[in-house]
């Protein structure tokens, strides 16, 4: 039993914006894979220290507000909160569906929903959201980023060419950013995004540069989770014009920006580092190089700064690819198997404890200005239904 004095300090903002600060704690890795395409998604936890690949995995139960709803993708993780995007479309009708981001604090088993407004027209429009902890206040916010989806619409379109949305779990509602220096027109955000050390990271092209050879002028868009203002991060000469931005992919490491450089052919992929956040002042760290399985990709950084890898098992004789979870040593250029295979891919996400969320009810679901309390699937699919519109 805890004292109504205790609960109180422990629930206080202040004691929770402490608490969550950065001082050494023990670094999770949480990892999300699929034993079939139809299957539950499994999601597991292991602790990152020096007895990494032999620390033994706890299963961890989704909260009921990623049951409710289809699990779609991790969004990412920032101090200890994982954001998952999910998904719900009125099967009686055959509109858009409504995007909802769940908030999760895993250490304390608590999570809360926040329903992403949609756009009216969801062929031409396409809508990225990212997820971060402001340093400065421990305030987790969501930015919401609405784009033309198709480069041939961008002269006719005229309603909303850009249009950028930060949501605040303090507040509970959507709104403006407080900067007004939005990205370019010609900017399209790619899938690839990344929060580090209070900053959200884009992969993005500059389509006013795509000429007939189809080469792209490559580029990293940052958000400061602050200042909540845009900037744009110029890539090294040699990623400018990689050809597809899809071979490129963004990564913390230790608080730092890494660009991942994966090279198909040769079945390798470059890291690199950006140093003191100076744009175009990158530096190659190594290379992740798998010489007897297939290097499907790069899915996380260790404490420790060796890469959590997922590879093709080329030996299993099945009549599917099956993957397998692994760590790469860059200086051995050992590979460890951590026992984890799966089918698809595999989502790695580190995490440490923290008491954000703390202070929020029980069964939250944030949608329209308003937080409800809802406690059964019936209920938040009644509310998604009556808050879908637009």
């Amino acid at each position: 039993m805890v004292s109504k004095a205790w609960k109180s300090l422990i629930s206080s903002s202040a004691f929770i914006a402490d608490y969550s600060a950065p001082h050494p704690q023990l670094q999770h890795l949480l990892v999300r894979y699929d034993h079939g395409h139809t299957s539950t998604p499994i999601y597991s936890s292991v602790v990152d220290d020096h007895a990494l690949p032999n620390n033994q995995r706890v299963s961890l139960t989704p909260p009921p507000l990623v049951n409710w709803l289809k699990p779609y993708v991790i969004i990412d993780s920032s101090h200890g909160l994982l954001c998952l995007n999910c998904y719900y479309r009125d099967c009686a009708s055959y509109g858009f569906g409504t995007t909802i981001a769940v908030i999760w604090n895993i250490s304390i088993r608590k999570a809360i929903a926040v329903v992403v407004p949609n756009v009216a027209d969801g062929e031409i429009y396409i809508t990225f959201t990212s997820f971060g902890v402001c340093p400065e206040t421990s305030d987790p916010k969501i930015v919401k980023i609405t784009e033309i989806n198709k480069w041939s619409d961008a002269e006719s379109v005229t309603l909303i060419p850009w249009q950028v949305e930060v949501f605040t779990v303090s507040s509970g509602v959507w709104r403006r950013p407080y900067s007004t220096n939005l990205p370019r027109k010609s900017i399209e955000f790619s899938c690839s995004h990344v929060v580090v050390d209070g900053f959200c990271y884009w992969l993005a092209t500059d389509r006013s540069t795509i000429d007939p050879g189809f080469k792209a002028y490559n580029l990293i868009i940052s958000f400061h989770m602050t200042r909540e203002e845009f900037t744009e991060v110029n890539l090294p000469d040699s990623l400018i014009y990689e050809g597809s931005i899809d071979y490129l992919n963004i990564s913390n490491l230790r608080e730092s920006l890494v660009v991942l450089d994966q090279n198909t052919e040769e079945n390798v992929c470059y890291v690199w580092s950006m140093k003191d956040g100076v744009s175009k002042s990158f530096t190659k760290l190594f290379t992740i190089y798998s010489p007897n399985a297939t290097l499907l990709s790069v899915l996380e950084f260790r404490r420790s700064g060796e890469p959590v890898i997922q590879i093709a098992d080329n030996d299993a004789d099945l009549p599917y690819v099956l993957s397998l979870l692994a760590i790469y040593e860059p200086k051995s250029k050992h590979i460890s198997n951590l026992g984890i295979n799966g089918i698809g891919s595999f989502h790695v996400r580190s995490y440490k404890e923290t008491l954000l969320l703390l202070d929020q009810p029980d069964f939250t679901v944030y949608a329209k200005g308003k937080g409800y309390i809802v406690k059964q699937r019936d209920e938040i699919i009644s509310l998604l239904k009556h808050t879908s519109k637009v």
